[in-house]
């Protein structure tokens, strides 16, 4: 009896690896089928893929920073903060009032340097203190909890933080002012690049290195790393566990608030509901590089906005899909459900701390 059960156990097990391995080809053929059908066409010319592709790395820059607060979240309490995206929105609002302040007293053009240094700083203040509040009220009082039950709780926390800022600000849509500086492009090294597509893709670099730097070779940024790893053993080394956490949710907050203005200035609107979908793509993008990770993160954010920017064109039209722009947020979360099929680890596959006897 035991032994037929294991037979059968094992004809489960190959029939599902063959269908995965028959979905994997099928999936290959009709990716490479479509990229060949639209090269060959010839519609679009070298300049328009070029295009493509560096709006694909200032959008993933955004994902990418955004992303950062999901993975560190994950890597030092387990759960997905599924809150984050509003953390990312508020900062984004608040950045917007003060914005249109300085736009109305002529320092948004007038001095844009300062300007923008202004309302960076408000806005990854907002975002730093939102993130902190959840933390507080919503996550601390169930530590030790299951994973389900902070995970729900993040969802409400989620709803909860949009309502409260459509009741504060309104349910309609806010403008950012644009910016004379940022209009226009630049030549870099003979590549013609918008100027707003430089800030952010620059920007998100810079902010991405001092975070990997801080997290690898400061003192709190080693405490933060031995709290992921074994939280009781770190409180036995005499690491504040509590201040450890909180400094994880700030410095995501510190992220999120600088992704929001680099997303207004790119898409320039905003509105209470404006973190749900950047949200969601982030986490994709911290499950593609593997959640848990940093530097995962930091990967999945980029390729997910060049997949999201290329993808619909360069794979739907060649298989005759009219308007394949206007799917591309079906192109982001395809990758997701794929990922989750084929490398449920992502691309650099998550940091585990290692079992002990």
């Amino acid at each position: 009896m035991q032994q037929t059960l294991s037979q059968q156990l094992s004809e489960r097990v190959n029939f599902a690896a063959i269908i995965i391995w028959a979905l994997r080809l099928i999936v290959a053929v009709v990716v490479v089928w479509g990229v060949v059908s639209t090269l060959m066409s010839g519609v679009y010319s070298p300049s328009q893929w070029r295009d493509l592709v560096i709006f694909g790395l200032a959008q993933g820059g955004v994902y990418a920073l955004i992303a950062l607060g999901y993975t560190m979240v994950y890597g030092i309490l387990g759960f997905i903060n599924f809150a984050h995206g509003e953390v990312f929105m508020s900062g984004m609002m608040i950045g917007y009032f003060v914005a249109d302040y300085l736009n109305q007293i002529g320092m948004w053009n007038g001095n844009p340097v300062l300007a923008l240094l202004i309302v960076l700083l408000v806005s990854m203040a907002t975002s730093t203190t939102v993130a902190v509040l959840v933390e507080r009220i919503a996550y601390r009082p169930l530590r030790g909890s299951p994973r389900i039950v902070p995970l729900i709780t993040s969802i409400g926390a989620s709803f909860f933080i949009q309502y409260a800022f459509r009741g504060l600000f309104g349910a309609g849509v806010k403008s950012y002012p644009r910016m004379e500086a940022l209009q226009g492009a630049v030549t870099v090294l003979g590549v013609r690049i918008l100027k707003v597509h430089v800030l952010v893709i620059v920007a998100a670099l810079v902010m991405m290195a001092v975070l990997y730097w801080f997290v690898e070779k400061t003192r709190t940024g080693k405490a933060i790393r031995a709290v992921a790893e074994d939280k009781e053993i770190a409180a036995l080394m005499g690491v504040d566990i509590d201040r450890a956490i909180v400094t994880t949710f700030a410095i995501g907050g510190l992220m999120a608030g600088a992704a929001g203005l680099l997303y207004a200035l790119v898409f320039y609107q905003v509105f209470f509901f404006s973190g749900f979908l950047p949200g969601i793509k982030a986490f994709t993008a911290a499950v593609l590089g593997g959640i848990g990770n940093i530097v995962g993160a930091m990967l999945g954010g980029f390729v997910l906005g060049i997949v999201e920017s290329l993808g619909p064109i360069l794979i739907l039209s060649g298989l005759g899909i009219p308007a394949p722009h206007q799917l591309k947020d079906v192109v982001a979360f395809t990758v997701l459900v794929l990922v989750l099929i084929f490398r449920p680890k992502g691309l650099l596959g998550e940091r585990l701390a290692e079992e002990r006897d």
